[in-house]
């Protein structure tokens, strides 16, 4: 009779979500969707000039930022939640977030930049917050699900008024990430989320705003 796998203990799932973390903030991952950029018609592309280039890296750098605290975020989430179907749903969306990363990195390499020094920072905090999301109750995981979401959507299209014209690559990348972050609110929203307060709101716009005039710099 062949010996059963023993069960997993505490230690295993924390070395697991630990060398996730890792590969999140130091390894490139293969995505599980074609890049946007890919698709942009080689005539469409120009030659940038170093101005454009360097405000569409850091932008590119910021939604990179962005993406890896997304994922450190989905993570914690799901580690508390409640729910098994939450769960699933949550790690659903990481996967497409996932892709959002690697589509951020990869842009980030064609630009000639790096991603921000910062981001195991971004990583911890994020990861932080998604637990404690989580801890407060599926509802309100969901709304703070929701919120970032949200947020995240009013920053793109800021990103979208921002990047040149000119970076037609750049431009596909955000674009997509726009339709997918608004799937991800309105999900959240569809599944039950609460209506965070508002001084919740606002602590969430204002640490967000660090993050990405730090992130855009360095």
């Amino acid at each position: 009779m062949d010996k059963q796998f023993r069960n997993p203990t505490v230690a295993d799932q924390l070395i697991g979500e630990l060398d996730r973390a890792l590969n999140n903030i130091f390894c490139k991952q293969v995505s599980s969707r074609s890049y946007p950029a890919a698709e942009v018609p080689a005539e469409t592309t120009t030659e940038l000039n170093p101005d454009e280039k360097k405000l569409a890296a850091g932008l590119m750098r910021v939604n990179h930022s962005g993406e890896m605290a997304a994922q450190a975020l989905y993570q914690g989430q799901s580690l508390t939640a409640r729910d098994p179907k939450l769960v699933d749903k949550l790690r659903h969306a990481s996967i497409e977030e996932s892709d959002h990363l690697n589509w951020c990195r990869n842009r980030l390499d064609e630009l000639g930049e790096r991603p921000s020094l910062f981001d195991p920072l971004w990583y911890a905090g994020s990861f932080a917050i998604g637990m404690a999301a989580g801890i407060a109750g599926d509802r309100w995981n969901l709304g703070f699900l929701a919120e970032t979401e949200h947020q995240v959507v009013r920053h793109l299209d800021s990103h979208l008024n921002r990047l040149p014209e000119a970076d037609a690559r750049s431009r596909a990348i955000v674009e997509q990430m726009k339709i997918d972050e608004q799937g991800h609110a309105e999900l959240a929203e569809d599944l039950g989320a609460a209506k965070l307060p508002q001084p919740i709101k606002e602590m969430m716009k204002l640490t967000s705003r660090v993050m990405t005039s730090v992130a855009e710099k360095v």
